[in-house]
């Protein structure tokens, strides 16, 4: 799995380089976003900006993150979901769930508000 990963803004960004999010690298995600909570991580940023494809598994490392996160206060948002990505999310109403950005400086410009982007209401 290749992600970078920063601090910005009180943030912490992960920058998903890969193409797919799958079942060959969405336990390792999971995982990974468990590691970052359990160390403090107050709101996850995660750029999917060059992800162009997810599966089930995917979704549901995603879903567990958000679960995590919420189960610590911790703010979690998706940021940069290609077209063919969001449709995923609308198809299987997820896009009700997460808090989605379409740019990672959007998605910090609402931490910076503390107010998230209620997605739930588009």
């Amino acid at each position: 799995m290749n992600i970078t990963t920063e601090t910005k803004d009180d943030a912490t960004l992960l920058r998903f380089q890969e193409e797919r999010l799958d079942a060959h690298n969405s336990q390792e995600l999971k995982d990974y976003l468990v590691q970052l909570l359990e160390n403090g991580a107050k709101a996850l940023i995660l750029d999917l900006s060059e992800v162009r494809f997810v599966d089930s598994s995917g979704l549901g490392a995603l879903l567990s993150g958000y679960k995590n996160a919420g189960l610590r206060d911790s703010r979690f948002a998706l940021a940069g979901l290609q077209t063919r990505v969001q449709s995923m999310f609308e198809l299987t109403r997820l896009h009700k769930v997460f808090e989605t950005h379409p740019s990672v400086e959007d998605a910090l410009a609402s931490l910076a508000r503390g107010t998230p982007h209620d997605s739930k209401s588009d």
